[in-house]
């Protein structure tokens, strides 16, 4: 796998002297509670405070900044200097990055999605299109393939999701429309109180972050091996702050990325991971693993139409979504 391509600058708006050192403050928006999908963050701002020796500092803000579906506008506005969001929480804002977004790609590792990710964010069109949020694209936040888990009677088959409501963005919310189900929308936030309240069944998660919201508290069963895609979670700065940040300080941000993401990988593969299966276990919650021939029968009927679609939407309104496409599948291919 390619190491990771150190492409961003990060700048800071407010500055102040102290001594013969110039001091930079930047405000991060994100969401939730301190957990793996922010691993990476908390270590780069270590990393930079330490490279820095305290001269520039990343405050992180869970929530208080910002909702994270607001997240992108309040970059756009110079609201805060660095934040994290989710593609599928608003597709029309980022349609360039929701390529990666597309069910059954067939990524299997999170140092692919890595590379995937980055890929796509230096593409020109992609560049392009965040610019209009004055947004620069920073790195992504790798995330492993989604599975549900839910409350209920298990599904057996995929027949069984027939009407089932299930919170699902993306192209996952359309893999389960395809069979049946009823995807619905909503911040990561708000999933549990949908969940006891009986207004979605089901989740789709990453592990994690079905450990972090609570979903598995109440949940009765999990589908280990459905495997419809993953989302695209980047971590993004305001573009007028990436023009004023110190020589010192950007070699300082860029030098960390890669061991930020490195961090990351480690604590998701290991500790994360490590973590799930003992906590399916303790509540009880029963494995639902569905044939190969009814996962391969999934992915034939969702995964070219949801691509063609995707590909003739984006293509309609100026975007190279083809050449898009064709960048990821390629380097999936040659990983093969």
């Amino acid at each position: 796998m390619k190491k990771y391509q150190n492409f961003i600058t990060i700048t800071a708006l407010s500055t102040v002297l102290t001594g013969q050192a110039m001091a930079e403050e930047w405000n991060v928006s994100l969401w939730g509670k301190q957990r793996a999908f922010t691993e990476h963050i908390e270590k780069l701002a270590e990393l930079v405070n330490e490279k820095t020796d305290g001269e520039f500092t990343l405050n992180i803000s869970y929530g208080g900044l910002s909702n994270n579906r607001e997240n992108l506008d309040g970059i756009s506005i110079g609201a805060f200097e660095m934040a994290q969001f989710c593609a599928g929480y608003h597709r029309d804002k980022n349609p360039s990055i929701t390529v990666l977004e597309l069910p059954f790609l067939g990524v299997t590792s999170l140092e692919q999605e890595v590379a995937l990710s980055m890929a796509v964010y230096q593409h020109p069109a992609t560049v392009a299109d965040l610019a209009r949020w004055n947004a620069t694209l920073l790195m992504p936040s790798p995330l492993p393939q989604y599975n549900i888990v839910g409350v209920g009677d298990a599904p057996n088959t995929l027949a069984e999701f027939e009407g089932l409501s299930v919170r699902a963005t993306g192209g996952i919310g359309a893999a389960m429309e395809a069979v049946g189900a009823v995807p619905t929308s909503m911040s990561a936030n708000e999933v549990r109180q949908a969940m006891d309240s009986g207004v979605v069944k089901a989740v789709a998660f990453a592990p994690h972050a079905h450990m972090s919201f609570g979903t598995i508290e109440n949940a009765k069963w999990w589908t280990e091996n459905l495997n419809p895609g993953t989302v695209n979670c980047p971590v993004v700065v305001n573009s007028d702050a990436l023009d004023g940040l110190s020589d010192a300080h950007r070699d300082a941000l860029l030098g960390s990325v890669d061991e930020a993401l490195d961090h990351y990988i480690a604590n998701y593969n290991g500790a994360t991971m490590d973590a799930w299966g003992p906590a399916l276990k303790e509540r009880g919650i029963e494995i639902v693993s569905f044939s190969d021939e009814e996962i391969t029968g999934f992915k034939e009927a969702v995964a070219a139409p949801a691509a063609t679609a995707w590909i003739k939407q984006n293509s309609a309104t100026g975007l190279p979504a083809q050449e898009l496409y064709d960048l990821v599948t390629d380097m999936i291919a040659e990983d093969q």
